[in-house]
C-alpha cells in the first residue's frame, strides 16, 4: 500500500512540475504522445520477443528474462503517468533492457527471499520428535473361536 502511495505521489509531482514549467496544453500533449509511442513500442517489442522465444527453444539463455521484462514494460506503458511510461520504455528498448536485467533479477531475488522460507529437504530429520507404535499382531484361537487380529501394542513417545 505504501508503494502505491509513493507511486501516486511521484507521478503527481512530475505532472505538477511539468504543468508548472510548460503549461497544461503541452503537458497533455506530452502525455498523449508518450501513450501513443508507448503502445507502438510495446507492440513491436512483443512481436520481436515472441519470435525470439520461438527461435530460442534449444538455448533460452536470456530470452525468458527478456520476455518477462517486455511483459512488465508493456504493463507499465499502460499505467497512466510519465514515470511509469519512462520505466516501461527502459524495459522495452533492447539496449537498456540488458542494463535493467541484472537490476530486475536482484529486486526479484530480494523480494522472493523476504517472502519465502528456505526448506532444506536434504537435511537429516531431527531426532526425538514424533510418535511410533511398538507392537505385534497376534492371531490365535481361543475356546474354539477365532478372534480377529488382536493388537497388543504400546504407544511409545520419543522426546
Amino acid at each position: 500500500m505504501r508503494m502505491f502511495f509513493l507511486y501516486a505521489l511521484v507521478e503527481l509531482a512530475v505532472l505538477a512540475a511539468l504543468t508548472w514549467s510548460l503549461g497544461i496544453g503541452w503537458t497533455l500533449l506530452i502525455l498523449l504522445a508518450t501513450s501513443v509511442l508507448g503502445v507502438a513500442l510495446a507492440g513491436s517489442q512483443i512481436k520481436r520477443q515472441i519470435l525470439r522465444l520461438q527461435q530460442a527453444r534449444t538455448n533460452p539463455q536470456g530470452a525468458v528474462a527478456d520476455g518477462l521484462l517486455v511483459a512488465l514494460g508493456t504493463v507499465l506503458m499502460f499505467i497512466p503517468g510519465l514515470v511509469s511510461t519512462a520505466v516501461g520504455a527502459l524495459m522495452l528498448l533492447p539496449p537498456t533492457r540488458s542494463v535493467v536485467r541484472p537490476l530486475a533479477g536482484a529486486v526479484l531475488t530480494r523480494g522472493i527471499a523476504r517472502r519465502v522460507t528456505i526448506v532444506n529437504l536434504t537435511a537429516p530429520a531431527p531426532q526425538g520428535h514424533g510418535d511410533y507404535i511398538d507392537g505385534e499382531i497376534v492371531d490365535e484361537q481361543v475356546d474354539g473361536y477365532v478372534s480377529g487380529p488382536v493388537h497388543d501394542a504400546n504407544i511409545v513417545r520419543r522426546y
